[in-house]
């Protein structure tokens, strides 16, 4: 007896469909999974015949093969569970066997028949769609998952006996369906607000270019200045997720199983602050059958990266691609994947190992040798790819105790949301994502065309190339920022002041004290 299923299995950031054969025949008692098969799936054999059994179906008592096709690419993951089970069930079934070619099934299974909830529903979803199924069966923890995926029904499931029913009949219980309108426009309040933030008027002026043109940060500064306190903060003052930002990102969460049981989807921008002993493959993607990183769960939002100088030289420099190109290329002996990596980067560190050098309040207690070692953890390529290097100084006490409440994030996004506006109408014939169309990922073309400063600011910028040894990349990236500078001043030329503005937030290329 033979069956023949549907399901998908993730491919990097996207998913392939597989076709699950399962034939029965006679013979000693025994099962064999065929098709490149990791351990996960060769033990689902045992999961699917104890769940069979307590679901009340008959276990066949023969030979079963289970082939995944095709058969040169690797699976991986529990998912095949409930279709592998719904084959042996067809195979061993007296009566009327479904039309299973309108379906794909994806689902774990627990000992007792449940359906266990699975990664990377978003994704599979959209092939099955894409390879013209009708219906997509998937744990009932991951319906609403699913359902952002327009064009194909989703049939949630609870344990295994109901999921042969609803292939027997699937027009006897509805879809599952969400109110997409309320759910895209939905966004939830960052709780974390810029007025907590007393002081640092020139630093919060600094995050909200770097919001506005979508421009890395790099701040400097003592212990217990802020500066993680204004880094948590920033996602607060980026524009909302679009539709297909806020898509992109749920993807990328749901592949790599950090998305929250029951939750469908993230409509807040992501801010990731990995710790400084991160390998390179949590930092960028990897492992055996690689998997998104820090990089790419910080996709659309902000990774933070608070002491970077404590981080692994090796493990930054991996950053240094994805940087500009937006996507985390990972090449394996089995191949290579992208994952999307198109994030903010906010740094954080100390003028010196023991953070009070140039303090008027401590006594800095580092050698000179010390301080310029320090420094060189954090190579001149990965510090030409930060737009913005800001000082962040000790508060004085009145501002901490009775300073004016600061501006709140809600006001600040909304200058940001109008400059990124003008940057969207300046770049529509840009080819490319609409996300991508921001003054940082600019390439020198568009930077000829609509970057060029006035006659003043030119001279300005001359002199600042002469004097601080700055790099051609560095010089790209003062225009850029002087555009967003701009466009925050709704302004459609460059000015003096806005080049100014930008040659001061190169701290690092000035080679201030602090």
């Amino acid at each position: 007896m033979l069956a023949r299923l549907h399901s998908a299995t993730l491919h990097g950031v996207d998913a392939v469909e597989l076709v699950i054969e399962v034939h029965t025949t006679d013979g000693l008692t025994r099962t064999a999974v065929v098709g490149l098969p990791d351990a996960a799936v060769k033990e689902s054999t045992e999961r699917v015949q104890a769940a069979v059994r307590n679901s009340g179906f008959r276990n066949h008592e023969g030979r079963t093969t289970v082939n995944l096709a095709p058969a040169d690419l690797r699976k991986e993951g529990p998912s095949f569970d409930l279709p592998i089970a719904l084959g042996l069930i067809a195979c061993t079934s007296e009566g009327h066997a479904p039309d299973f070619d309108r379906f794909c099934i994806i689902g774990e299974l627990a000992l007792d028949g449940c359906v266990r909830p699975v990664k990377g529903v978003l994704s599979l979803a959209i092939e099955a769609r894409r390879a013209g199924r009708e219906f997509i069966v998937v744990p009932a923890a991951n319906a609403s998952e699913a359902a952002l995926v327009e064009g194909i029904d989703v049939l949630p499931v609870r344990d295994l006996r109901s999921a042969w029913e609803l292939c027997l009949d699937p027009d006897s219980t509805p879809p599952h369906t969400i109110d997409r309108t309320r759910l895209l426009k939905a966004r939830e309040e960052y709780t974390a607000d810029f007025s907590d933030v007393k002081g640092q008027a020139a630093v919060k002026r600094a995050l909200e270019v770097a919001a506005a043109g979508f421009h890395n940060v790099l701040l400097i500064g003592p212990p217990g200045t802020g500066k993680s306190m204004l880094a948590s903060r920033l996602p607060g003052i980026l524009p909302p997720l679009t539709e297909e930002e806020a898509i992109a990102v749920t993807k990328v969460h749901s592949i790599a199983g950090t998305l929250e049981p029951g939750r469908g989807f993230i409509g807040t921008r992501p801010f990731r602050s990995p710790h400084h002993t991160i390998s390179e493959p949590g930092l960028l993607g990897g492992s055996t059958n690689p998997r998104p990183g820090e990089v790419s769960l910080a996709h659309h939002g902000v990774l933070f990266l608070d002491e970077l100088p404590e981080f692994r030289r090796g493990t930054l420099e991996v950053m240094r691609q994805p940087m500009e190109s937006g996507v985390a290329t990972i090449s394996r002996a089995a191949g290579t994947l992208s994952f999307p990596a198109r994030f903010m980067l906010v740094a954080a560190m100390n003028p010196c190992p023991c953070g009070y050098h140039g303090s008027p309040q401590h006594t800095c207690r580092c050698s000179s040798r010390q301080i310029e070692n320090y420094r060189q953890r954090i190579s001149g390529p990965l510090l030409d790819r930060i737009d913005l290097h800001v000082e962040v100084p000790q508060i004085a006490f009145r501002e901490l105790r009775g300073g004016v409440q600061g501006e709140a994030s809600r006001a600040i996004r909304e200058r940001v949301a109008a400059a990124r506006e003008r940057q969207l109408v300046r770049y529509r014939d840009w080819k490319g994502p609409a996300q991508s169309r921001t003054n940082s990922a600019l390439p020198p073309k568009l930077i000829a065309k609509h970057c060029q400063p006035d006659a003043e600011g030119t001279r300005y910028l001359e002199n600042a190339m002469e004097e601080m040894k700055l790099s051609a990349r560095a010089h790209d990236r003062i225009l850029k920022v002087a555009r967003t500078i701009a466009d925050l001043a709704a302004s459609e030329s460059i000015q003096a002041h806005h080049v100014l503005e930008a040659i001061q937030f190169r701290t690092l290329d000035r080679r201030l004290s602090w």
